[in-house]
């Protein structure tokens, strides 16, 4: 199975039977415990009670705190070329039943020569495992090179996406360098190839920007006090433009259906989960164009069914009360900044 991913390009998703994702969930009731006391406190993909919300609020202290050198970091086609032999190496540092290391290898193996299986229920899980040993380098640069309370290096890996601050002062500078050649060989050990037009090491005081897991981090001056700056945290503009996109979409291959149904069991749900996720960070400006937005589409859908021509209404006359009650259109689009430990 094959799904569409930004740029035209194409994601291959290996999507187990019924009874190859229990045994798979049974592997990793197993395997989960064991490497989850492994794994490094930098890296939030797919582990119990983490979150990207909680990876971008790493990030977003980090740059508070003046870590203005970036290591925008992609790796070109991850899950699809992780070597075998490597990951089963990895595992059998940690497990010694020879039972579970064949069957950790068939399901492995039932994928092709190379790769972690994509909707799998155990490829996150070994997605982790095999970027651990980078993640351990990185929490020792971050751990060495920390001077009392003040850190020089910080890294933030959510699955595949990693993104290393190094701190501005000029001093510290010459760490990016250091800890850029050390994460390539990590990487080289580990036969992975670095995207390099994705790739960059940037100046993130200067102004220039960067995306991470949807979002977009900006240097800007405080409107209250112009003396000041902070780190401005939206989500991307192609990620809304996408999402509306498809919004109308979905509205326009459902005229036939009626418009409380549409709402409730097409638009909610698409809108609910965006909002969700994108509530994080400054994004009140963003969610207030969405919710104008979904409101304007769902009106002019609703005159659509029903011209006004036919006794129907013009698309403007719907209140915002009116579609909120007996649509039942989603109305919470409030910010809410994720809360995560210190540190």
């Amino acid at each position: 199975m094959k799904i569409p991913k930004e740029g035209g390009k194409e994601r291959r998703l290996r999507i187990p039977a019924i009874r190859d994702r229990v045994v798979q969930g049974a592997v990793r009731l197993l395997l989960e415990p064991i490497f989850e006391a492994d794994f490094q406190p930098g890296s939030f993909g797919y582990r119990p009670h983490r979150s990207a919300h909680q990876a971008l609020e790493r990030v977003r202290r980090g740059l508070n705190w003046h870590l203005h050198q970036v290591i925008d970091l992609d790796l070109k086609s991850y899950f699809d070329t992780v070597r075998h032999d490597l990951m089963l190496s990895k595992l059998a540092r940690r497990i010694r039943d020879r039972d579970l290391l064949w069957l950790c290898k068939a399901i492995l193996k039932s994928g092709g020569k190379r790769g972690l299986p994509q909707g799998s229920v155990i490829g996150p899980l070994w997605a982790n495992v095999f970027l651990n040993d980078v993640d351990r380098m990185l929490e020792q640069a971050q751990r060495t090179t920390k001077q009392g309370p003040y850190e020089t290096v910080r890294y933030t890996r959510f699955a595949d996406d990693l993104v290393v601050l190094i701190n501005s002062h000029p001093r510290a500078r010459h760490w990016s360098v250091v800890v850029e050649r050390r994460l390539r060989e990590e990487l080289a050990k580990l036969d992975l190839v670095v995207n390099e037009d994705k790739t960059r090491v940037l100046d993130f005081g200067t102004g220039v920007t960067f995306d991470f897991l949807g979002f977009t981090f900006r240097w800007v001056t405080m409107r209250k006090d112009p003396r000041k700056k902070m780190t401005l945290c939206r989500p991307q503009k192609r990620k809304r433009t996408r999402f509306l996109r498809e919004l109308s979409t979905v509205l326009r291959r459902n005229l036939h259906v009626p418009v409380q149904d549409v709402v409730r069991e097409r638009v909610n749900p698409r809108v609910r989960g965006w909002v969700n996720y994108f509530r994080w960070g400054n994004s009140s400006e963003d969610l207030s164009f969405v919710r104008w937005q979904v409101e304007g589409k769902v009106r002019r859908f609703a005159s659509r069914q029903r011209p006004k021509r036919r006794g129907g209404r013009r698309w403007t006359t719907w209140s915002r009360q009116e579609i909120s009650e007996d649509w039942e259109l989603f109305q919470d689009y409030r910010v809410a900044w994720s809360s995560v430990p210190r540190g």
